[in-house]
C-alpha cells in the first residue's frame, strides 16, 4: 500500500505551512528518512521526512503552496502503483477532473486532439479568439481581467484558447484600475504601461502616448511576489489589528541608573579577573527583560490571552522576545522568566535570537508567550506603535535612549537620559488607566533598577 504524505502539524497554532522547496522529484527512490521537502510557518523552516522506503509517485502540491497542515503532499509507493489510488476514491475522482480540465499538456495523441475538438461546444466554435474555440475557464478569466480573446493563439488541442494561455498573456500586462478594465472591456487600448502606483494603468493613461521624449514614464520597475514567511506575518499582523481594540500608550523612564549597572558591568569583565561573574554581555534590553518579569506578576490582567470570550491569566511569565532575522520576525519565548535572573534572562535571549538567526529553533519555542517585547531603540526609534502578537493582550515597544530636560526641585532645568516605551494593549479587555499605572511601575522599576535586582 503506497504511502501518503501529509503536510505535518507545527505546532498547536499553525494552520498551514509553505513549501519552500521540493528536495526530490517524480520517480525518485527515497528510504524513510530522505529529506522531500522543506517548508516554512510564520515561525521557522523544517525538513520534512518521506516516512517510507519506495518510489515518489505523486507530487501533490508544488513549491510556494500554502498548504493546510494534514493535507496530503505527496504519494510514495513501489514503482508503477497506483497513486490515486492510496489517496481514496473522492481524492480520485478530484485528480482525474483536474487531469481533465483545460490544462492539456502538448503531448495529446492526434487522435484525442480530433476527439476534443468534436466536442468543443458550438458557443466555443463562435469565439473568434480562435479557431478551436475557448474553454469555459479561459473565458472567465479573461472576462475578469478585460482581456480580448480575439486573435489569442491557443494552445489546446484544435487550437482551443485555454486558461494557461489567458495567464500567459497576463503576465506581460501591466496591473488596471478599475475604470481602466471597464474601458478594456469597451474596446480601448492598453498601453505598455501606466503612470499609476506601481506601474498600474489608470483610466487617465489610456488617453496619453505611452513615452515622453523616448523614455519610459515610468522608469524601472522590480515586482517581487509576497511569499513565505513575509505572507504569513502579514496575514498575522492583518488578523491581529482586525479582532482587538488596539490602543498604544508612551512613557520614558529615566535610565541613568540603568547605564550606570551597564557600565559597572563591562567594567567588571575587562578587568584583570575577566568577566568572572558573566555579566559582560547583559545589554539594555536584557535588562528592560529582567524588569518586565518582575513588574508583570503585579499586573495579572497585562499577562494574559484573550481567547474568544474569556480571558486567560496567567502566574508565570512567558516573555516572547521579537528578533529580526533574514527571514522575517520571529518571537522565541523565554518561559518562565519570572523565576530566572538577569544573567539567565540574559542567556536564554541570545540563545533564543541565535537560534532563530541560524534557522535551528525548535517549533515549541516559538509558542506560549504570554507577554512580548519588541526593540527598537537600536535602531534610533524614540516611538512606535507595537502590534499585538495575538492573542496576548499587551506588547512592550522599547525605544531609544536620548536626553530629556529635568526639573530639580530649585526650579533648575539639567538634561538627563530616558528610555522611551510605548505599551500596546488590546482596549477590549485592558483599561487605558490600568495599562497606564503598569507602565509607570516599570517605569519605576527601570529608574531603581539596583535596587530590583537587590530584592530580586
Amino acid at each position: 500500500m503506497a504511502h501518503v504524505l501529509i503536510m505535518p502539524r507545527q505546532g498547536n497554532t499553525v494552520e498551514s505551512c509553505i513549501i519552500q522547496e521540493w528536495k526530490v522529484k517524480e520517480a525518485d527512490a527515497v528510504s524513510a528518512e530522505t529529506t522531500v521537502c522543506v517548508v516554512e510557518t510564520d515561525k521557522a523552516t523544517f525538513d520534512i521526512p518521506a516516512g517510507a522506503a519506495g518510489t515518489v509517485l505523486k507530487i501533490l502540491r508544488a513549491g510556494g503552496d500554502d498548504v493546510p497542515v494534514l493535507e496530503a503532499i505527496a504519494v510514495i509507493g513501489a514503482a508503477g502503483e497506483d497513486w490515486q489510488a492510496a489517496l481514496g476514491g473522492a481524492a480520485a475522482t478530484e485528480a482525474a477532473v483536474n487531469a481533465a480540465s483545460d490544462t492539456v499538456t502538448d503531448t495529446v495523441s492526434a487522435a484525442q486532439t480530433d476527439t476534443v475538438a468534436a466536442a468543443v461546444t458550438d458557443t466555443d466554435k463562435r469565439d473568434p479568439a480562435a479557431a478551436g474555440g475557448s474553454s469555459p475557464r479561459a473565458r472567465n478569466l479573461a472576462a475578469k481581467t478585460a482581456l480580448p480573446l480575439a486573435g489569442l493563439a491557443g494552445s489546446g488541442p484544435g487550437g482551443r484558447v485555454i486558461e494557461r494561455d489567458v495567464a500567459a498573456a497576463l503576465e506581460g500586462r501591466p496591473p488596471l484600475s478599475a475604470a481602466a478594465a471597464a474601458a478594456l472591456a469597451a474596446g480601448a487600448a492598453i498601453p505598455a504601461a501606466g503612470a499609476g502606483l506601481g506601474g498600474r494603468v489608470t483610466l487617465a493613461d489610456l488617453d496619453r502616448p505611452d513615452t515622453a521624449g523616448g523614455e519610459s514614464l515610468t522608469g524601472e520597475v522590480t515586482e517581487t511576489p509576497i511569499k513565505g514567511i513575509r505572507k504569513l506575518i502579514a496575514g498575522r499582523m492583518l488578523a491581529s489589528l482586525a479582532e482587538s481594540a488596539q490602543f498604544t500608550l508612551n512613557a520614558g523612564a529615566p535610565a541613568a541608573s540603568m547605564q550606570e549597572l551597564r557600565k559597572k558591568m563591562k567594567a567588571s569583565a575587562s578587568g584583570k579577573n575577566g568577566d568572572e561573574l558573566g555579566v559582560g554581555k547583559i545589554t539594555v534590553n536584557d535588562i528592560v527583560l529582567f524588569a518586565v518579569s518582575r513588574v508583570l506578576p503585579r499586573f495579572p490582567f497585562m499577562n494574559a490571552l484573550k481567547i474568544g470570550d474569556s480571558l486567560k491569566t496567567y502566574r508565570r511569565v512567558h516573555l516572547g522576545v521579537a528578533v529580526d532575522t533574514p527571514r522575517g520576525l520571529m518571537v522565541p519565548v523565554i518561559r518562565g522568566a519570572d523565576l530566572l535572573s538577569l544573567k539567565q534572562i540574559s542567556a536564554e535571549a541570545k540563545r533564543l535570537s541565535a537560534a532563530c538567526q541560524d534557522g535551528s529553533v525548535k517549533a515549541e519555542e516559538l509558542s506560549g508567550s504570554t507577554f512580548t517585547v519588541t526593540n527598537l531603540g537600536s535602531f534610533g526609534v524614540s516611538g512606535f506603535t507595537p502590534v499585538l502578537n495575538a492573542p496576548e493582550v499587551a506588547i512592550l515597544g522599547v525605544c531609544g535612549i536620548e536626553l530629556k530636560p529635568v526639573e530639580d526641585d530649585e526650579g533648575a532645568i539639567s538634561f538627563a537620559p530616558h528610555i522611551g516605551f510605548s505599551l500596546t494593549i488590546n482596549h477590549q479587555v485592558v483599561d487605558g488607566a490600568p495599562a497606564a499605572r503598569f507602565l509607570k511601575a516599570l517605569c519605576g522599576a527601570i529608574a531603581e533598577i539596583g535596587l530590583l535586582l537587590a530584592g530580586a
